[in-house]
């Protein structure tokens, strides 16, 4: 509590809302009840007053040794988001957090600790505006534990959210739009903000073929490595994921050399898997929307790509220009009339993207 204080104080925030998690809602309850005139509003995601899980189910334990042995393997990814078990990409990442986190001595110590607080003698002192936040499905704090909380401190208002992962990666949006009518009394509307971006479209070449060559057990084991790859490369150059089209990605970046080096890293490295994929590229004013982007900007990037061999990575002249400088080489396609294009397109190869 003093941290918040301190921190507060160096901002000039006289009175802010608190937002706790996890373990940190115990910490944010006290504080709310200890300085009122501090605390605008409480909000609680995924907290507890008493840890109820494993001290109730005997399981204590036991998970402090999978803790202890599991700790920087990504055998704990089980634990706190069931719904990317069998997702590499996401169990590398958090690997890394792990191990940058803790020692594996260290987060047995931390969790032991987590699981002997209880401040639930403290609730009823709470009376600043209190919003609970609570999956139905928190593998790691048991939705009853949302519950109580709900119950006991006064006039607190207690919404349950669907889902089974305890880190709420997937319902940000979800927790920020009820967090925003709670402090504001109403939502924003959703609005469209267009931004200029460099769009990535990748395909497998012959994916059709290939599935039918080898089944689709092999097929889908296939892809999965491939849609790794891709992810791998995606966040080296720090391209954003758009969405996953089966046997290819679309993707955004905020630099167009960037963005042409990944397309062509994706394809040097899916060359191992025994995959041809060909990519494209357009850079222009794009439409963000919660989970998708749209635009005429798009619509040129998908016919660029179209555009490009097995191997290849294709441009358009928009991206070739904003290039200039920085070493890729191109080579000229001529200038195509491309379907469903108002205008003609000049497309480049891209040749040497060191």
């Amino acid at each position: 509590m003093d941290d918040v204080r301190a921190v507060m104080d160096a901002a000039g925030s006289e009175r802010a809302a608190v937002f706790g998690m996890s373990e940190g809602g115990a910490m944010s309850m006290l504080f709310a009840a200890t300085y009122p005139e501090r605390t605008r509003a409480l909000v609680l995601y995924g907290t507890y007053a008493h840890y109820p899980t494993w001290v109730l189910s005997g399981e204590r334990l036991q998970n402090f040794i999978v803790i202890e042995r599991g700790w920087g393997t990504g055998d704990t990814v089980e634990f706190f988001m069931p719904s990317k078990v069998s997702d590499k990409a996401f169990r590398r990442e958090w690997v890394r957090r792990e191990r940058q986190g803790a020692s594996p001595a260290a987060a047995v110590a931390l969790t032991r600790m987590n699981t002997e607080i209880d401040v639930r003698p403290i609730l009823p002192a709470i009376r600043v505006p209190t919003l609970v936040l609570h999956r139905t499905g928190d593998p790691r704090i048991n939705v009853e534990a949302g519950r109580y909380i709900g119950r006991h401190i006064p006039g607190a208002k207690y919404v349950e959210l669907p889902g089974e992962d305890h880190v709420p990666f997937d319902i940000y949006d979800r927790i920020l739009d009820e967090v925003e009518e709670f402090l504001t009394g109403s939502r924003s509307e959703v609005e469209i903000d267009r931004v200029l971006a460099t769009v990535l479209f990748t395909d497998i070449v012959d994916s059709t073929k290939r599935a039918a060559e080898l089944g689709d057990r092999h097929w889908r084991s296939l892809l999965d490595r491939h849609d790794n790859a891709v992810r791998q490369q995606l966040a080296r150059f720090r391209g954003q994921e758009v969405k996953n089209l089966g046997d290819g990605f679309m993707a955004t970046f905020d630099g167009p050399a960037r963005a042409v080096r990944c397309a062509t890293a994706i394809s040097d490295t899916v060359k191992q898997l025994g995959i041809a994929v060909r990519s494209g590229l357009h850079t222009g004013e794009i439409e963000l929307k919660r989970d998708d982007v749209a635009g005429i900007a798009v619509h040129i990037a998908a016919r660029v790509a179209a555009e490009a061999e097995a191997g290849e990575t294709v441009v358009s002249s928009t991206v070739r220009d904003l290039v200039a400088g920085s070493g890729l080489r191109f080579q000229d396609r001529g200038v195509r009339a491309l379907k469903g294009l108002p205008e003609e397109v000049r497309p480049y190869s891209v040749l040497d993207a060191r």
